[in-house]
């Protein structure tokens, strides 16, 4: 079953991937025919097939992470899923007919390396698939604190530090919002009826959306490059305390912890390096500063 989620996981991301370049694409050639009337590039988008595809790709990605998390840990889930980035990569160099750098390969490397070494040590098992309400209040209320400091935190920042700090609120955002899929997900071997019923079917569109408009104020406050690692590390770390304080799932740590860790940054000196890629953030010329 652990093969199987990370299959599914690894599915999910490349749909990711493929959303963002994909409508990526589509916003960039609609500015070349802008119209006086306010929200017409809205319009526009909904009537190009690329930008439909990409949002199709967004519901295959929703479908293969659900998917994902009710077959394995969400200690797995979530790290797998940061290999979005490494797709992005190789579907933008394939639309925008961008060959990647010596730079993009050694942080693609990275991440790869990174990743499979932390998952190979930490190796987390699967534990239960759903959680009391009385451990959702708890750990919900504490999450909230958390996002609400950052962002007040963040307001008070300027450009690159704000959109870092901002960065991590998305990641506890993301975090939640895959605990709550899985625990609704769970919900359906009871029957359909049980998880159109269940308080968290509906908490993961809300927890979802809040963490969407909080990725969007974290790419407006500054970089790809200044959001990136915090984004994925973030998502990463605080996935593995919601999937040991929720779902009783056993991590490897004691002295493994220091290799961990050091997996982990890894990672996340892949993604800063890979952030800074045209193919990733999505600028043309290159300067993503």
């Amino acid at each position: 079953m652990l093969v199987l989620s990370v299959f599914l996981a690894l599915l999910a991301a490349l749909a990711n991937a493929a959303a963002s370049v994909l409508q990526r694409r589509a916003a960039a050639t609609e500015r070349v025919a802008p119209s006086g009337r306010r929200f017409s590039w809205l319009t526009h988008l909904l009537h190009r097939p690329v930008w439909m595809w990409g949002s199709a790709m967004l519901v295959f990605s929703g479908i293969f992470q659900a998917g994902a998390l009710a077959t394995g840990p969400l200690a797995v889930v979530q790290p797998v899923m940061a290999t979005e980035l490494l797709f992005t990569l190789v579907v933008g160099s394939v639309l925008f007919h961008r060959r990647p750098d010596t730079r993009a390969w050694w942080a693609f490397l990275a991440m790869v390396l990174g990743l499979a070494v932390f998952l190979a040590l930490i190796h987390p098992s699967t534990g239960t698939t759903r959680v009391p309400v009385h451990r959702w209040v708890a750990t919900g209320a504490v999450l909230l604190v958390l996002m609400v400091l950052l962002i007040v935190l963040a307001m008070r920042l300027p450009s690159s530090p704000r959109a870092t700090v901002l960065g991590a609120a998305t990641a506890f955002g993301f975090s939640a919002t895959a605990a709550l899929m899985k625990d609704a997900v769970a919900r359906l071997s009871d029957g359909l009826v049980a998880l159109l019923t269940a308080w968290q079917t509906y908490a993961v569109g809300v927890v979802g959306l809040c963490s969407f408009l909080l990725l969007q104020m974290a790419l407006r406050a500054g970089t790809l490059v200044a959001s990136q690692p915090a984004l994925t590390l973030g998502d990463s770390l605080m996935s593995l305390v919601l999937g040991a304080v929720l779902f009783d799932e056993h991590l490897r740590l004691g002295l493994l912890v220091i290799p961990e860790l050091g997996a982990l940054a890894l990672v996340g000196a892949g993604s800063f390096q890979l952030a800074r890629t045209p193919e990733v953030s999505g600028d043309d010329h290159g300067d993503v500063w």
